[in-house]
């Protein structure tokens, strides 16, 4: 028997079964240049694989909106131009260009810090893996034809992947990869499927039907486990059912301590998918709406009515609240449509608000696009990334201009809309007593503002033991925040890390913070702490 511990739980679970391992045929390119002749026939060869691609995913997106978004990849213009350029200025054959083309676009996502971007290169490499086998010929393998209780185990997993999986059989997922927001993660919550993802190398230590047994809430794997410890995890398992439906039945109630101080439970989501899945929980609202996600999976600026209908549907799908934070891009979330400068210190450069008050028509469009979206529910906007009250006054200024413009046009509106702004820097921590004079609410980034306080990146695996938001440095920073907010009487909440862990529940409540905004999945768990405090 052998037994370790993994510190990425990706869907909570207890499961024991027999591996099962996933392994694909190779989808390597063939390296052959080609000759100014051949260009257009592998033009044709792509465009050809273009058109099947395009239908398998209709009909995927019929059954779950996340192929709507790898459907949008797939006729994005960026890949086919990348590929096209690649196949005529360089004279490579279609499946290099495809597999450099796919690449470059996957790293722009992948070499993000934050874990929710930085998951989407697994969305636009599940296309090139689509792509790529319709150009080979190749089949992929179908974990759908599995009729047996098996605990997968694979490298990685796709979406494409996963959506095929029949939760009767399938009782667990392992990978060696990928990230707890990834799709694959997403998809295997959806499904009730306990996933450990991210656990290292592990399949050169197994074989197909050898017996697993896998806590995903305590982040456990046992191979070849002897029947004692079979017995232990069925109890656990037994035990977890039952509390997993206890959870569902407190979702009815609202989020109240136990001394009737009303908490706000929200999610932080990306797009209208990641709404639609969190409805569920009975939240509160949407503490986060990242709306970089809408310029980054695109391949142009979106234009203002390109945004009003994204976001006029989600403030529909969710009418109590909707934060939508102005564009944050720079540091380590770039646009393939757009140069940036390379920088020493991305992370201290031309990021978030700094761009969008130099590029003020660009601005202008998603304010105008947000305000009309306030006309079908409670909207808010929340600026990044301001360290100064010249910053803010110069985004609300601009918010008064394109106001000012939309009534000229007749255009509705909430003109009592609500403005705050994130507190995520160690400037917007000092001068939370003025700023807090000057907007409606607080929002605190604990992720860049851990990072910052502590000098610490912590995506650099020497130091990430150094990043910790339970530094008493970082809780003082808390503290000063919810203080000066409430002396000014708004109301103040967190959407970093820190607010989906339990371990800071208490500690959270103790010093008064009012909205707890979160990945969905975490929802039910700091509920259940809440009512218990």
């Amino acid at each position: 028997m052998r037994q370790f511990t993994v510190e990425k739980t990706a869907s909570r679970g207890i499961a024991a079964a027999p591996a099962y391992l996933y392994q694909e045929p190779d989808l390597s390119a063939e390296t052959d240049c080609i000759t100014e002749e051949q260009e257009e026939n592998e033009i044709l060869l792509f465009e050809k694989a273009k058109v099947s691609v395009s239908n398998e995913l209709n009909l995927l997106a019929e059954k779950n909106d996340i192929f709507a978004a790898h459907l949008e990849i797939a006729e994005d213009f960026t890949l086919s131009e990348g590929v096209l350029s690649r196949i005529r200025n360089e004279h490579k054959n279609v499946q290099l260009a495809l597999q450099e083309t796919v690449e470059e676009l996957a790293l722009i996502f992948d070499s993000m810090e934050d874990a929710y971007m930085k998951e989407r290169a697994a969305d636009i490499r599940d296309v090139g893996k689509r792509f790529m086998a319709q150009l080979k010929g190749t089949q992929r393998p179908d974990l759908a034809q599995i009729s047996r209780e098996v605990i997968v185990v694979a490298k990685d997993l796709f979406p494409s992947d996963t959506v095929k999986m029949n939760p009767d059989y399938i009782k667990g997922i392992i990978t060696e990869e990928g990230g707890i927001t990834s799709h694959v993660s997403i998809i295997a919550r959806s499904m009730g499927i306990p996933a450990l993802v991210g656990v290292g190398k592990l399949l050169d230590s197994l074989q197909n039907g050898i017996e697993v047994c896998m806590d995903a809430e305590n982040g456990v794997i046992c191979i070849e486990p002897d029947h004692d410890t079979l017995r232990e995890f069925q109890e656990k398992k037994e035990q977890f059912e039952k509390r997993q439906a206890y959870l569902e039945e407190l979702r009815n109630q609202p989020a109240i301590t136990r001394d009737g101080k009303k908490i706000a439970l929200c999610a932080n989501v990306g797009n209208l998918e990641d709404i639609e899945r969190a409805l569920p929980m009975n939240l509160d609202g949407i503490g986060l709406f990242r709306s970089e996600l809408l310029y980054m999976e695109n391949d142009h600026f979106p234009s203002e009515e390109e945004q009003f209908q994204v976001y006029k549907a989600a403030a529909e799908l969710c009418p109590q609240e909707l934060t939508i934070r102005t564009l944050d891009i720079g540091g380590d979330k770039e646009l393939a449509y757009f140069d940036f400068d390379k920088e020493e210190n991305p992370f201290l450069g031309w990021r978030a608000i700094r761009i969008s008050l130099d590029m003020k028509d660009v601005f202008k469009a998603q304010l105008r696009a947000i305000l009309r979206a306030s006309a079908f529910g409670h909207v808010r906007i929340m600026f990044p990334m301001i360290i100064s009250l010249e910053e803010l006054r110069a985004a609300e200024e601009l918010t008064t201009q394109c106001m000012e413009e939309l009534e000229q046009e007749g255009m509705d509106f909430d003109r009592n809309i609500e403005i705050g702004m994130m507190i995520e820097t160690p400037a917007s921590v000092m001068l939370a007593e003025e700023f807090a004079k000057e907007v409606d609410f607080f929002s605190i980034g604990t992720n860049d503002l851990t990072q910052y306080l502590l000098a610490v990146d912590r995506g650099n695996r020497k130091v990430a033991d150094r990043y910790s938001y339970f530094h008493p440095a970082v809780v003082k920073a808390i503290a000063a925040v919810i203080a000066a907010g409430h002396q000014e009487g708004i109301k103040v909440g967190m959407c970093g890390e820190m607010a989906g862990d339990p371990n800071a529940t208490l500690l959270l409540l103790d010093l008064g913070l009012d909205e707890f905004s979160m990945s969905a999945g975490n929802l039910d768990y700091i509920r259940e702490k809440i009512l218990s405090l």
